[in-house]
């Protein structure tokens, strides 16, 4: 039955994520950050971009540094805001990840996700541009289908895992999915 209420719809014929942008005040500081931080390797960049930039790579996702044309003029960020825009990155252990921010003496803001029992934990923190970076145990929780009520589709948990195209296999896309109202029960930040 669950196989029958799902079809198949990526009308644009998409593969995987590839890339997300970010401005930076400062190229250098960012790809110290991206790479010493959170794991990313410098990978070559077309040499025809008449601006400063790099680009960077890990974890199946890529990450272009685009220096900004306004560094003083961007955003200021101070306080570490988890409902914030946000990248999100799983971990294998998160007492390590929380060991090494603060021997980096990188502040941070702890968070936890309750639903069904289950318990996701949450680092919040921002890299030198004020741009949000979540890293947590989000596996713990399953992907569940939608029907296009919001309801649970029985037989559709999909496994998180590190491995899209393993991720992709498991799963279809609900026709024509409406907007759902988050549910998760949320233990404050």
């Amino acid at each position: 039955m669950f196989k029958e209420r799902i079809i198949e719809k990526n009308p644009l014929h998409l593969k995987c994520l590839n890339h997300i942008s970010m401005q930076c005040r400062s190229v250098e500081e960012s790809i110290d950050f991206y790479c010493n931080v959170l794991g990313f390797a410098p990978i070559q960049r077309p040499g025809c971009f008449d601006f400063d930039g790099a680009w960077l790579f890990n974890y199946g996702i890529g990450i272009h540094l685009i220096k900004s044309e306004d560094p003083d003029g961007m955003p200021k960020v101070e306080q570490i805001n988890p409902k914030d825009r946000h990248i999100s990155f799983q971990c294998e252990s998160m007492e390590t990840v929380e060991k090494k921010l603060r021997e980096m003496k990188i502040g941070y803001v702890n968070g936890r996700v309750v639903e069904g029992g289950v318990a996701v934990d949450q680092l919040f923190f921002h890299d030198p541009n004020g741009s949000m970076i979540e890293v947590c145990n989000c596996e713990n929780i399953p992907v569940v289908v939608l029907d296009n009520g919001g309801d649970a589709i029985r037989g559709s948990s999909i496994a998180n895992s590190n491995n899209g195209v393993e991720r992709d296999r498991q799963y279809k896309f609900v026709k024509q999915r409406q907007p759902q109202i988050h549910r998760t029960v949320c233990d404050t930040i």
